[in-house]
């Protein structure tokens, strides 16, 4: 007999024909901390060794931002070993948020060029899939996907989208139509991108999957697997989550072969500097002549003193293929 040890239900779920035991852990404690006001923040943080030149100012970003969320800004500052709660000599609150504004302003910068690649994934899903199966219904046909209760929990997804959808172009298919679901030129557009890789995913067949991935010149694993990456990271952006040294928490597939130009540097795969590689590598192929190098160059250079390595760039990128186009 297997058993499978976790702590979550939704972890067990991912294990199959194995028996589940949960443990509580024995050195759990209870929460015993209590609320503490800005003014005494600031005032453990002076404590700690952090100088804080303003400390009105500071309270007031610490009642409007956050003591917790600005914490993930202040860790780096820390002396080793982190859990004494010691700041470096010569750490200081305006660094702290030095680094949450340029935090701020690459999710904003990293939000605005995933726009262009969810755009031309989906499109590239409704055009080819409505081709070769030559039905404008597909996405909403089981016959089209390989895992049925995939299938399922997608088109639970789909009724949600659809009935609290308050577009023009939905109340007028309604209006107008008879059948149950639109077209899915007219679906994708209410769909969210996390839905829309989902349904890639499941597609029965792999011609289809193939034809997809090859407009953007990858192989169906990797472009799943790259998918799933832009997805993820845009969540990240979209709910105002730190991305400048967060570590990641799927593995993105390297391709063997692909059409386009890719990055030659040793590079830490799990770092949003990998994550910049493959939004460029789709850019480059969705629009050849794309800003997003200077973009990027310009908000490095905005704040001089941010680390890179902290982000997973290696030394010399600027000279990569990937980023000389």
């Amino acid at each position: 007999m297997y058993f499978c040890i976790t702590r979550t239900r939704q972890a067990s779920q991912r294990c199959s024909n194995v028996r589940v035991v949960f443990f509580i852990m024995p050195n759990r404690i209870p929460f015993h901390k209590t609320y503490t006001n800005s003014h005494d923040l600031v005032a453990l943080l002076q404590s700690r060794g952090l100088t804080v030149n303003d400390p009105s100012k500071a309270e007031r970003y610490l009642d409007y931002i956050g003591y917790y969320r600005l914490s993930a800004y202040m860790y780096p500052l820390l002396r080793i070993p982190k859990e004494q709660h010691q700041y470096k000599p010569g750490s200081s609150f305006g660094q702290v948020m030095t680094l949450y504004r340029f935090d701020k302003k690459l999710r904003l910068f990293i939000f605005n060029e995933i726009e262009k690649i969810e755009v031309a994934v989906r499109s590239a899903i409704v055009n080819v899939g409505s081709e070769l199966t030559g039905n404008p219904f597909w996405m909403t046909d089981g016959a089209n996907f390989t895992d049925q209760g995939k299938f399922v929990h997608t088109m639970s997804l789909i009724d949600n989208e659809i009935n609290r959808s308050r577009e023009d172009f939905i109340n007028h298919f309604k209006r107008t139509y008879s059948d149950t679901y639109p077209p899915a030129w007219i679906l994708a557009e209410v769909l969210p991108f996390g839905v829309m890789t989902n349904i890639y995913s499941n597609i029965k067949q792999n011609r289809i999957k193939k034809s997809i991935a090859q407009k953007f010149g990858l192989h169906v694993a990797p472009f799943e697997s790259w998918l799933t990456i832009v997805a993820l990271t845009r969540n990240y952006c979209c709910h105002h989550a730190r991305v400048w040294n967060k570590q990641n928490t799927i593995r993105p597939m390297i391709p063997n072969r692909m059409s386009g130009t890719w990055i030659t540097l040793p590079t830490d795969p799990m770092r949003v500097y990998f994550d910049l590689c493959i939004i460029k590598y789709f850019l480059d192929v969705i629009s050849p002549q794309n800003d997003m190098c200077d973009k990027m160059l310009h908000l490095l250079a905005d704040y001089p003193s941010i680390d890179h390595a902290a982000m997973g760039f290696p030394q010399g990128w600027q000279q990569e293929p990937l980023w000389q186009r």
